[in-house]
């Protein structure tokens, strides 16, 4: 059985009014576009240049990311990656969404004894220093995640942690406190490693930053912490499986990509929500963020013609947010989907006492549980903006289990693959990115890198 199952009700003309689609077009007009689309991603895919399809197969890999996890990664009371971006998004996600955002807060025995895990993935540095200031860096394993072994942020990182435990053990010891993933053959980080003996991942040469979470990038820390990294693969291949079909209403990778991209260029509703109603997927949230953002807003078709697309990801949180984003949604402009991701099983739901009676405002609350008012709030929410012509659609997932999650990732990923060929762009580069990166290294001195004039002028207020 399939652990996520894709509902489109919401986002159809019988239910939603005029501004759903016509349940025809998912055989007719649409259909055909996703069948182009398909086509598209599975000659990139044959060729390899897409290569996040072959992580679930990739035994080899996952065989040495395990055996280091068991050896090397047992060894530390707390791990530490250092990385940005994809290099830590689907880390946290993993982490948060299968052992809880409050894992670090457990003792040893409520953590089985596997260590803390923690994510550096900015350069603020009270954050940094807070972090490093608190630890026991001797018993501290740093993982630093760079496939290019070049991005700033995290190389900033690695020479802070470096100079830290090289005044505390001296340079030749503090070498047994790092593991790099990074390229298999090329950069400054495969350089360190083989100079310096420091045992090393490798982040397949095809795999982008923001699809690496099922390789090392995200396994490896995955694993330290016990998390089974079989069944994350293979709930990822089940899913990668079922969206090998070119009939689009069979696919559901197609019918989200679809239905998002229909709604953006047809509809005017190029902002897309999705609105966990769990705590434990608030991460996997902003993971999809960076996956939707990077990966389709382009100023360039594939073809070099100028067409500034993409749509708006937002992420935001049920129950939370119906009290911040809701009365927006309800009633601001069209020009939003919402995507709800409810989760099935729950071992200790939490019963409502059946106290305090006497108030009507809380007695029908009694003999519930909060599983079930949180579960009723996503399907009052859902109907709420169907009645209002909001198009929504709701995915769920069995269980918050490694294969669920490892489902839920490849299903987002295809469907961004999916979504690039439809809009006309390639979703596996981000060249709007790499401006910023050299105006930075420019202004910071380093080599080959001319400093740019900065834009001035008058327009500041200062008390």
């Amino acid at each position: 059985m399939n652990p996520v199952a894709v509902d489109f009700t919401n986002m159809m003309a019988p239910n939603l009014g005029e501004a759903g689609v016509d349940p025809g077009e998912m055989d007719g007009g649409l259909a055909d576009a996703f069948r182009k689309a398909h086509e598209d991603v599975d000659v990139r895919r044959a060729s390899g240049e897409i290569g996040f399809f072959a992580l679930p197969e990739a035994t080899e890999s996952a065989r040495a990311v395990q055996e280091l996890a068991d050896s090397f990664g047992q060894w530390f009371e707390n791990v530490v990656v250092l990385g940005i971006g994809g290099s830590a998004l689907g880390t946290t996600t993993l982490r948060d969404a299968l052992l809880g955002p409050h894992w670090n807060e457990l003792d040893e025995e409520a953590r089985d004894h596997y260590p803390r895990l923690y994510i550096l993935d900015n350069v603020d540095p009270r954050t940094v220093a807070g972090l490093l200031d608190r630890l026991d860096l001797r018993r501290t394993l740093f993982n630093v995640v760079s496939k290019s072994g070049s991005t700033a942020e995290t190389m900033s990182q690695y020479l802070v942690v470096e100079g830290r435990l090289n005044e505390l053990l001296g340079e030749e010891p503090s070498r047994g406190h790092f593991l790099f993933t990074t390229d298999p053959k090329s950069g400054i980080l495969r350089k360190i490693a083989n100079e310096e003996g420091i045992p090393t991942l490798e982040v397949p040469s095809n795999v982008g930053g923001r699809f690496s979470v099922l390789s090392a990038v995200g396994l490896l820390p995955a694993a330290i912490l016990g998390i089974d990294i079989a069944e994350v693969l293979e709930g990822a291949g089940e899913m990668a499986d079922l969206c090998r079909t070119p009939t689009l209403r069979e696919n559901p990778a197609g019918v989200l990509a679809t239905l998002l991209h229909h709604a953006d260029v047809v509809q005017g509703a190029p902002i897309h929500v999705l609105m966990p109603y769990s705590d434990r997927l608030r991460s996997f949230a902003a993971w999809f963020q960076q996956l939707w953002a990077e990966s389709l807003g382009k100023a360039k078709d594939r073809e070099g013609k100028l067409v500034n697309r993409g749509p708006t990801p937002l992420p935001a949180l049920g129950a939370t947010d119906q009290h911040s984003l809701l009365q927006l949604l309800m009633e601001g402009p069209r020009d939003k989907v919402v995507l709800f991701l409810g989760v099935g099983g729950v071992r200790d739901p939490v019963e409502i006492p059946r106290i305090r009676g006497e108030f009507p405002a809380l007695s029908y609350l009694g003999g519930h549980t909060l599983k079930e008012l949180l579960d009723t709030e996503r399907m009052a929410t859902m109907e709420a903006l169907r009645q209002q012509g909001r198009p929504n659609l709701s995915i769920e997932v069995e269980d918050l289990t490694p294969r669920a999650l490892g489902a839920l990732f490849m299903l987002f990923q295809i469907a961004t693959v999916y979504a690039g060929a439809l809009y006309g762009v390639d979703p596996l580069d981000q060249p709007g990115v790499e401006l910023g990166k050299r105006l930075t290294y420019g202004l910071l001195g380093r080599e080959g890198y001319e400093k740019p004039p900065l834009g001035t002028g008058g327009a500041s207020w200062r008390v």
